[in-house]
């Protein structure tokens, strides 16, 4: 990675959701030509959601170049998670693209169900897919969104979990995209903040249920990261000022978060569990 990363004011741009990789402009960073392995999930089966584009993609590249095989569950960007897996299958390991709505509870146990046909077993899960919009008021979003939201976002979490668990062996590791806004709620991201707060507490239950069965379960808070969520859901003028509110001055790169859920996933972490890491670029996080 380089140590030059792109600062704002970026390109003002918007895109339909969910956003594709290719028409951002800057691209972002995966860690492509960056990230180098070093055996640490070596034989480990892992099923990330959200892995088509952004820190779904960097975790799948890194996880691969760890040694693991990526089951990548995604919405319906083909394109970006056929590229994706040219990455993981570049690392020698194998990649099993699973199409679909999260939202919708078959498709949750689907995945999972894959998952242990393709594999055998989950050694790491990372609930990572996520939905948001951008609303200037409450009185502005419907009552479906708010519904899509927590049911992209928290419900597919806990039925992901809840069907791959009987699946996980002891040293097994769930990881859960939360995010800053947990803690620092942005307003016009209200449906969202609100998800990731459940998320957090979430998490910290679950690790506390799972400790007697061996597996961990673990949160990584990101903060501004350029993936097509952002120039899919935000205003154009917002996505030109991305990040700038950081001490950093810039947006995080997936590629900054990848070796969070690397540690995390690894052996390296066995008495880490319950906790909850910030990617913020220097704002705190409680």
């Amino acid at each position: 990675m380089s140590d030059s990363h792109p600062t704002p004011p970026l390109p003002e741009q918007q895109q339909p959701i969910p956003g594709t990789t290719e028409a951002m402009s800057p691209r972002p960073d995966h860690g492509e030509s960056s990230y180098r392995g070093s055996g640490r999930l070596a034989g480990k089966a892992a099923l990330i959601t959200g892995a088509d584009s952004g820190t779904g993609r960097a975790v799948a590249i890194a996880f691969a170049r760890e040694g693991a095989d990526v089951l990548i569950a995604y919405l319906n960007e083909d394109e970006d998670a056929r590229e994706t897996a040219r990455w993981v299958e570049e690392a020698g390991r194998k990649a099993v693209l699973v199409p679909g709505d999260i939202s919708e509870r078959a498709h949750c146990e689907a995945i999972v169900a894959k998952a242990v046909e393709a594999f055998g077993r989950i050694d790491v899960l990372v609930n990572n897919a996520a939905h948001q919009r951008t609303f200037e008021s409450i009185e502005e979003i419907p009552d479906e969104e708010w519904d899509l939201t927590f049911k992209t976002n928290i419900y597919a979490m806990f039925r992901i979990t809840k069907a791959a668990v009987k699946h996980m062996k002891p040293g097994s590791s769930i990881i859960n995209t939360t995010s800053i806004n947990e803690d620092k709620p942005t307003p016009q991201l209200l449906a969202y903040a609100t998800t990731k707060g459940a998320i957090a507490n979430f998490t910290a239950g679950l690790a506390q249920l799972l400790a007697e069965k061996g597996i961990r379960a673990n949160s990584v808070a990101p903060g501004p990261i350029w993936t097509p969520l952002i120039p899919s859901t935000m205003p154009a003028e917002k996505v030109k000022s991305f990040g700038q509110q950081t001490p950093m001055k810039r947006p995080g790169q997936p590629a900054e978060l990848a070796p969070v859920y690397v540690l995390l996933a690894s052996d390296e972490a066995s008495y880490v569990s319950g906790a909850m890491i910030p990617v913020t670029g220097g704002q705190p996080v409680l």
